[in-house]
């Protein structure tokens, strides 16, 4: 994201001035809280009065809790840089942080008010999510980036086919593959856009050599696969075809990683970090292609999606956003790489435990206390930040 726009007259709260404020702060501090709830919830210690079961109201909740506050947090920043156009503050952004939180009670009420109603009410934001973009993107004749609002509304729809298939089905299984397969395309696209650009800028200032390289073709061919293979994947995961598009996508990931010359950022932490969350996404496919082949648990592929490739870049987006968009130094404080350490070993115990079931136990309570201290340490030394003018306008 390059610098902000000019802003509208605005003497509100600091924290409704622009749309990163508000959810990058809620979607951090929701999910560290809410995976210190399901600790308690999976070993059956205590119960919540939604209608979803414990495993699918885990899942629901990182999709389309955390997740979607994140990743609207990043659009309302990134499509009036995009544009040109004014970004959404004060009242018009308050509506879509409550239709956010109204979504998360409904759903962790759904018992009591009834599937139906929280249904309606949990997508209602994603499509207001997807309205306010798409309006911004076409009033700006932004073409290029309607795709990014289509991402978000197959995001919408998956959440959609979530409730009904929970309800139905009793189990959600085709909508979580779903709606992982929207957020990997979402970071391939939007990580594949500012990974490389983010490190290019870097190289140019303090390292001067091999830069990335630029956007071409490959790239093209590299997200065409990835989205084929996953819908494959969403519909028939067990299967030997499905394995060999995975494995292939897997490659292509990984060389289109290697081309943005992340080994040459390693001494920028803000830079790096990106890197490494990004390589949880060739990793997610190859362990996927092995879990279709029977090598593996499914579980591993998920998990090194949701919570390597998931976690670990908004980390990242929301770390240097914050510091960029609030007038800051962009530097990792050592406080900052200790919550990107500590995403890193939650990923890597979540997956180890899919892989070492006898140590299931303790591997999950390590990956979740090392998710908490991440996203809560964000909200904590990130807090601040996001709640105070930006430090130019406050001299």
């Amino acid at each position: 994201m390059a610098a902000i726009p000019r802003l509208r007259p605005y003497s509100g709260p600091a924290i409704l001035s622009y749309g990163f404020r508000p959810f990058f702060l809620l979607g951090a501090l929701y999910s560290g809280a809410i995976v210190l709830i399901w600790l308690p919830v999976f070993f059956g210690e205590i119960d919540i009065p939604t209608a979803l079961t414990p495993r699918d109201w885990h899942f629901h909740e990182m999709l389309y809790g955390y997740l979607s506050a994140v990743i609207t947090g990043f659009l309302l920043t990134a499509i009036p840089n995009w544009t040109g156009r004014l970004p959404l503050q004060g009242m018009p952004l308050l509506v879509l942080v409550l239709a956010w939180v109204v979504g998360r009670a409904a759903v962790g009420f759904s018992e009591p008010i009834g599937w139906g109603a929280a249904t309606v009410i949990d997508v209602a934001f994603l499509i207001l999510v997807a309205a306010a973009a798409a309006r911004e993107i076409v009033v700006g004749r932004n073409w290029r980036n309607l795709r990014v609002v289509a991402l978000v509304c197959l995001l919408a729809l998956a959440n959609i086919g979530f409730h009904l298939e929970a309800h139905f089905a009793s189990s959600a299984d085709y909508s979580i593959r779903l709606g992982v397969s929207a957020v990997v395309l979402l970071l391939s696209v939007i990580g594949g856009r500012i990974t490389p650009s983010f490190t290019h800028n870097w190289l140019v200032r303090e390292n001067p050599g091999r830069l990335p390289v630029p956007f071409d073709r490959f790239d093209g061919v590299v997200v065409i696969t990835s989205t084929l293979a996953l819908a494959l994947w969403t519909c028939i995961p067990q299967s030997y075809p499905s394995a060999a598009l995975l494995a292939l996508a897997a490659i292509l990931q990984a060389v289109r990683l290697l081309r943005w010359a992340g080994i040459r950022a390693m001494r920028e932490p803000l830079v790096l970090i990106q890197h490494i969350g990004y390589g949880f996404v060739p990793l997610g496919f190859a362990l996927a292609a092995l879990a279709s082949a029977g090598v593996v648990p499914a579980t591993t592929a998920i998990h090194a999606w949701t919570v390597g490739a998931f976690g670990t870049m908004t980390l990242a987006v929301m770390t240097r956003a914050t510091l960029g968009h609030t007038g800051r130094s962009l530097s990792a404080s050592p406080a900052t790489q200790l919550i990107y350490a500590a995403v890193l070993l939650a990923a890597a115990a979540r997956i180890w435990a899919a892989l070492q079931p006898a140590s299931m136990e303790v591997l999950l309570h390590v990956a979740a206390f090392a998710w908490a201290a991440a996203f809560l340490g964000f909200g904590i030394i990130y807090g601040p930040m996001l709640c105070q003018q930006r430090i130019r306008e406050a001299q």
